[in-house]
């Protein structure tokens, strides 16, 4: 049987036995709906008037992948000029690709589509022997990709919540299922904001064009007194999260941690030696400045890197598309057979994408491995395998066979 007829298949079973569309699409009559079909093209400009209609079109079609818009719509049928756009949710989409992480060296292969040089890791701009920016690309969900996105999704959340005031009512949490998260906010305060005022929030949340001197980093006020106030916990905002930034980057800081941002070798010793001093007087007067040796630019570098760390990596363009069409809820990833799935902010640590995403949960597959890492559902882990046939659960072949690493046997 050929690898998509396999996958489609398994896919119907899924929406004919499983899917049921999630509560918190709200307006449905009103969105606009994307289907990514295993025939190879893209069917868009569709909508429903309610859930069974929608349910019944996926059952038929069985699509690799299933969208619907950010965006309300007087016509969602229409050409984009002329649906009448109502207002829009405002999406969040957080993913490992744009999270720097080692373990993409070892699962993460590209290919220049022009000249077939490839290599290990992040794609580079172009390739470097013929100059191609076009790549064939594999990637792969480990756990290390997803923690780090998880990392990224948790700082988001604290921004929504403690410094744009929105409820946990408003707020939606999805693993995307594949290798990031959505976040979701909907509700009357951004359902009519623009892309300029979406820009905005997504700057705030990125820290782009933060700058230091609005937190007490004034080269005039360390000439004056070899002193600068830093930020407190008690404050709100961008100032809380620097002052926590300063505290765990001093308490935690390692050599290699020092030297990445640019400090010598005299002042990172200086500083690893003064750790409690500085962290004691840090706490005591909300000051920075009590060893001799660190100074003001070594200060300055330290609340910039710390302000990149406490920015949440999210993918900017998503944000500001107010016509964007983001992954249905519940609905299948076409790379990985996982579902989209849908759990509470308050639940974000415990949540575990591959048990709670997981959509094939009966079945054995034998499938024929080309070449796959380690790697966990459920409770069991599976692999590595290369040139290898193998019986697996039903989920773990249809991820294998998603990705382009294997090909169901007989």
């Amino acid at each position: 049987m050929k690898p998509i007829s396999f996958v489609q298949r398994m896919f119907r079973e899924y929406y004919m036995r499983d899917y049921s569309l999630s509560s918190s699409l709200l307006m449905i009559d009103r969105r606009e709906f994307g289907f990514a079909l295993f025939e190879g093209w893209m069917l868009r400009h569709k909508s429903f008037k309610h859930s069974d209609e929608l349910k019944e079109f996926l059952q038929s079609s069985a699509p690799s992948d299933a969208y619907c818009s950010c965006a309300y719509y007087e016509n969602p049928e229409a050409d984009m000029d002329k649906k009448g756009w109502l207002g829009a949710d405002l999406i969040f989409d957080i993913d490992a690709d744009h999270v720097p992480t080692s373990c993409k060296k070892v699962h993460d292969t590209w290919v220049c589509g022009s000249c077939g040089f490839g290599g290990k890791g992040g794609v580079p701009e172009k390739c470097p022997v013929c100059g191609s920016e076009k790549f064939n690309v594999k990637t792969w969900p480990c756990e290390v990709c997803l923690n780090s996105a998880r990392a990224e999704t948790v700082k988001l959340l604290d921004m929504l919540m403690e410094d744009f005031g929105f409820s946990k009512s408003e707020v939606y949490v999805f693993f995307s299922g594949h290798r990031g998260y959505h976040v979701h906010v909907e509700g009357e305060a951004v359902k009519t904001l623009d892309a300029v005022a979406r820009k905005e929030i997504v700057d705030y949340i990125s820290g782009l064009g933060f700058d230091a001197v609005f937190h007490g980093v004034s080269r005039k006020s360390w000439r004056r007194t070899h002193v600068l106030s830093s930020p407190s916990l008690n404050n709100l905002g961008w100032s809380r999260r620097i002052a926590k930034g300063i505290y765990d980057f001093i308490l935690n800081a390692e050599k290699e941690d020092l030297t990445s941002i640019g400090l010598k070798r005299n002042v990172v010793e200086t500083i690893l030696k003064n750790k409690d001093t500085i962290l004691k007087s840090w706490k005591g007067s909300w000051t920075l400045g009590a060893v001799k040796g660190v100074g003001f630019e070594t200060w300055r570098r330290i609340i910039l890197s710390c302000a990149q760390q406490q920015s949440a990596k999210i993918d900017t363009v998503v944000t500001t598309d107010i016509h964007r069409l983001i992954r249905l809820a519940d609905t299948l990833h076409g790379k990985t057979g996982l579902k989209k799935a849908e759990f509470p902010a308050s639940a974000i640590d415990d949540f575990d994408p591959f048990k709670s995403a997981v959509a094939f949960k009966k079945g054995v597959v034998t499938v024929f491995v080309s070449d796959a890492p380690e790697f966990r559902l459920g409770d069991e882990v599976f692999g590595p395998y290369k040139e290898r046939k193998v019986d697996l659960p039903t989920a773990a072949a249809v991820l294998l066979i998603c990705k382009g690493r294997a090909e169901v046997v007989g």
